[in-house]
């Protein structure tokens, strides 16, 4: 008898038939991240998503049925600064508001080429700043986000802590993207092992951000900046990742600064699985592990 193949088997060839394989061109990734976007199935009955803006940059309010309203999850989706949307990040984002019983704030900011680099930053501090500036605890709000936004999100805690701003009380980076300039064993070690990512379309997204910038100042790669003053950074990373030493290396600076750091390694695991609750047992536990984290870490401080 044929033994079944397994549930992460089964998502690499499905992301690998969707995209056509892990060199897929930017080009032909963003007109399948636009129709997957466009394609969204109708929202759970437990669900509330509601357009915004957040100082001045457009959001997406997810609250689930029955939330605490005990803070706020800032959220900043994937896509390699070229692409994405919340739209796109909705598995993980409702997954998120409902499991925890905050409200998730996914921001929409602006993307490369049209708005290279600093631009993303700019808006995820400005959203952050907004926050702030109505009334809500710095104590009350995590920033987190998944691959190129899970490096977002340290980037822009630098940039926080630059401009003078309350630190959140927690700093989530899931599969992140955090040294543009794409060096790290495992982007060689893990090349196609990874389904959705190489170090060509890495190197070809960081062009398109950069535009000519250094890729390897602070705020285009958290992992080779000095994070001291940050708050405390949980980082999931799959063990197929061709990010993985991206992840190793942030926590590896998070270490240096005296910043507490869980790195949390998932074995067998590809780029941004935790996207896939409810199909894949491993984003169920990756989700109750941030919520975890969460209540037991973060909001006791």
């Amino acid at each position: 008898m044929t033994e079944a193949p397994s549930p992460i088997a089964g998502i690499r060839a499905m992301l690998i038939e969707l995209l056509g394989g892990p060199d897929a061109s930017i080009a032909h990734r963003r007109a399948q991240s636009l129709a997957f976007s466009a394609a969204q199935p109708p929202l759970p009955s437990d669900i509330r998503i509601a357009a915004d803006l957040l100082g001045g940059v457009p959001v997406e309010r997810v609250q689930a049925d029955g939330s605490q309203a005990a803070g706020v999850f800032l959220h900043l989706h994937g896509g390699g600064y070229v692409m994405g949307d919340p739209a796109g990040s909705r598995s993980l984002t409702t997954a998120l508001a409902r499991a925890s019983g905050w409200e998730v704030i996914s921001v929409d900011y602006r993307l490369a080429p049209a708005h290279a680099f600093p631009a993303a930053v700019e808006d995820a501090v400005d959203a952050y700043a907004a926050l702030l500036a109505d009334g809500i605890s710095a104590r009350s709000i995590i920033v987190g986000g998944e691959s190129a936004g899970g490096g977002l999100a340290v980037a822009a805690l630098l940039a926080a802590r630059d401009r003078g701003l309350d630190m959140p009380v927690g700093v989530i980076a899931l599969s992140p993207w955090a040294n543009l300039a794409c060096e790290g064993e495992s982007y060689v070690t893990r090349h196609g092992r990874d389904p959705l990512l190489t170090v060509t379309v890495l190197k070809d997204m960081a062009a398109e951000y950069m535009a000519g910038a250094d890729a390897r100042q602070p705020l285009a790669s958290p992992a080779l900046a000095d994070l001291t003053g940050l708050p405390p950074l949980l980082i999931q990373v799959g063990s197929e990742e061709v990010l993985l030493s991206d992840a190793i290396a942030l926590a590896d600076r998070a270490r240096d600064a005296s910043v507490e750091v869980e790195l949390q390694v998932w074995q067998d695991m590809i780029h941004v699985w935790q996207m896939f609750p409810g199909l894949l047992e491993e984003a169920d536990r990756a989700i109750a592990a941030i919520v975890a984290r969460l209540d037991n870490s973060f909001r006791a401080k």
